[in-house]
């Protein structure tokens, strides 16, 4: 009779160890060891260099024939830009989100919206009954015949309906509570997590069905359960927002089948998700007229470029240390800005509180920005509105240069497409391109320049 052992593995990074720690070598999280119980495997084949029974033989990379893979498009065009052109047969995609952010919903209405087109559809839903998925289905009007619904945890059962209903699409909502009765662990833990996607994902590929897993997220916002799970999966798509604001963003972290630059935007409402085809003019519909320290910014998130309203408030601080708060940009990059101003143009910075948040619960990450949040810093410090119709691009160097960025010409396009008569941009970033009728493009090559040309001095 095979024996029995017992491991300690870390239920966040996966790391086995054959003695209890309290913390985690791998990633020095505490309390996270759980001892879980593993039997050998029967009948386990070896390698062996006299074993010819090869399935394929090595083939030489031109002489394979490339093959397009074909997609299957949603009627969201936000859904398919994040997978690169649709749901590629075969893949396997995970996605992490917070708790009621609105995974389910979104995998349930895209579902729906396959099964009307002729797809055959599977939801598994691990988390509530047939009724109460029917419930949640009714709230989005949701009437599809061809979209299946089952409740089950146990992976051969849901091996068998899959068999059943021959599905072209299957969401598994979610991978926590899904087990195998071969693993002796409970479901969630990370050998039944690593064990179950790995046999869904054999049964993707041999099948050519895509499956949709959707992950819980810990509380730092990652995919609960060992990194590898990320590893195993096509694409990772990550649904975050504001729970206080209607407005999600779905990102892609991995995809093998397209870009991870690309995002897409939805707006929930009593009905459902509804996709947002033109987030700049629905973050800029509540900026305020004449105020000091708002800016907008034309970033670029993938292929898409998008305008977003940058709020500073500059007030003198009330302790020895001033405080520097930023919500949607990084906060050291807020700090570096601020000792360029102070350096290069001679704001007196030192002895003030820095308060900086991107409206619309946006998070935006490339030095695109650096110009617009000089500007707004500045312009709370002089109490000195900007012009309601600027918009401001560029990346801030240290010696306070500004320095050009990519893709010009379509930020500035999209600025003119909502109605901003004038573009602050790098001088490096001027000539070669069109500039669009109705709007003027100004070139300037350090901070001071820029905030002579934004503010007037």
């Amino acid at each position: 009779m095979a024996k029995v052992k017992s491991i300690f593995l870390c239920q966040d990074c996966g790391y086995e160890s054959p003695k209890w720690m309290g913390k985690c070598p791998g990633c020095q999280a505490w309390n996270t060891m759980v001892e879980e119980t593993i039997r050998p495997e029967k009948n386990v084949r070896g390698l062996s260099s006299g074993d010819s029974n090869l399935k394929q033989k090595p083939q030489s990379i031109v002489e394979v024939k490339s093959e397009q893979e074909p997609r299957i498009p949603t009627n969201y065009q936000e859904f398919n830009r994040v997978l690169g052109g649709g749901i590629v047969p075969g893949s396997l995609v995970l996605v992490g989100g917070d708790p009621g952010i609105g995974k389910s919903t979104l995998l349930l209405q895209t579902s729906a919206q396959l099964a009307q087109k002729g797809e055959r559809v599977l939801y598994i839903s691990g988390e509530e009954s047939v009724k109460q998925t029917k419930l949640r289905a009714d709230r989005l009007e949701i009437a599809a015949k061809d979209l299946f619904v089952l409740a089950e945890t146990d992976l051969e059962l849901i091996e068998q309906a899959m068999a059943d209903v021959m599905p072209s699409v299957m969401i598994i909502d979610s991978i926590q509570t899904v087990y195998r009765s071969e693993v002796t662990s409970a479901p969630g833990s990370v050998s039944q997590v690593r064990e179950c996607t790995s046999h869904l994902m054999r049964m993707a590929k041999t099948k050519g069905i895509a499956i949709f897993i959707v992950g819980h997220v810990t509380k730092e916002g990652a995919i609960a359960g060992p990194r590898l799970l990320e590893h195993m999966v096509d694409a990772v798509l990550y649904f975050e927002g504001e729970r206080h604001h209607t407005f999600r963003i779905l990102r892609a972290v991995k995809n093998r089948f397209g870009s991870t630059n690309e995002i897409g935007v939805f707006e929930m409402k009593e009905e459902g998700l509804e996709e947002v085809l033109n987030p700049s003019e629905i973050f800029l519909e509540e900026r305020s007229k004449g105020a000091a320290g708002s800016t907008v910014v034309a970033s670029l998130e993938g292929t898409r470029p998008m305008l977003v309203e940058l709020q500073a408030l500059i007030s003198p601080t009330s302790f020895g240390n001033p405080r520097r708060m930023a919500t949607g940009i990084d906060h050291n990059r807020v700090s570096l800005l601020m000792a360029v101003l102070e350096k290069r143009v001679g704001l007196l910075l030192q002895n003030q509180d820095a308060y900086l948040n991107v409206a619309g619960g946006v998070r935006l990450d490339e030095p695109a920005i650096d110009l617009a949040v000089a500007i707004s810093i500045a312009s709370s410090f002089r109490d000195a509105p900007t012009k309601p119709t600027d918009v401001m691009i560029g990346e801030i160097g240290l010696t306070g240069e500004v320095r050009r960025v990519s893709r010009i010409e379509q930020r500035v396009h999209e600025a003119a497409k909502l109605g901003f008569t004038r573009a602050i941009i790098p001088d490096k970033n001027i000539g070669g391109w069109t500039v669009p009728n109705g709007i003027k493009v100004v070139g300037v090559s350090t901070v001071y320049e820029a905030l002579q040309a934004a503010l007037g001095g």
